[in-house]
């Protein structure tokens, strides 16, 4: 066991941002594990000295190039991928902040290798993690969009 993100000593603090324009909503295709190649939530860790707030912005900046307005909490989430043998391969805390797009278009960035808006009626398609879906349900509602 290390302080890496890889068969951790202690679970790690994930930050995420689920942004809105109008009913659309903005994911990330993972370009690296875990998750790698599926549709997500833009975030990442939180740095050592970083406010949650500013690392959701950060992340989302990196990732996307999007930005919002005003966040609110929508959910937290452990994620935790185990292996073959059962041992906690990787485990996160994250904490999914939501807020509503003022500025930017996406494009992948950082760690992902792309980003997009996607209306409500498109999400089935994408296979989007169980966690996910429910954070963004719970956003919609923290936001006071219609739940769809």
């Amino acid at each position: 066991m290390s302080d890496a993100r890889e068969y951790p000593s202690r679970p790690w603090v994930g930050i995420g941002l689920i942004a809105f324009r109008g009913e659309e909503v903005l994911l990330v295709r993972r370009g690296r594990p875990p998750r790698l190649g599926e549709w997500s939530i833009p975030g990442g860790a939180q740095r050592l000295g970083e406010t949650a707030e500013a690392a959701a912005r950060r992340e989302l900046r990196e990732e996307t190039g999007v930005e919002v307005g005003p966040l609110r909490l929508a959910c937290v989430v452990d994620a935790i991928s185990r292996d073959a043998a059962g041992a906690p391969r990787f485990h996160y805390t994250i904490v999914d902040f939501c807020g509503l797009w003022t500025a930017g278009e996406p494009r992948p960035g950082d760690d992902v290798s792309e980003a997009g808006w996607f209306p409500p009626e498109a999400l089935p398609q994408l296979g989007l993690w169980e966690e996910a879906r429910r954070a963004i349900a719970a956003a919609r509602a923290a936001l006071g969009l219609p739940p769809r």
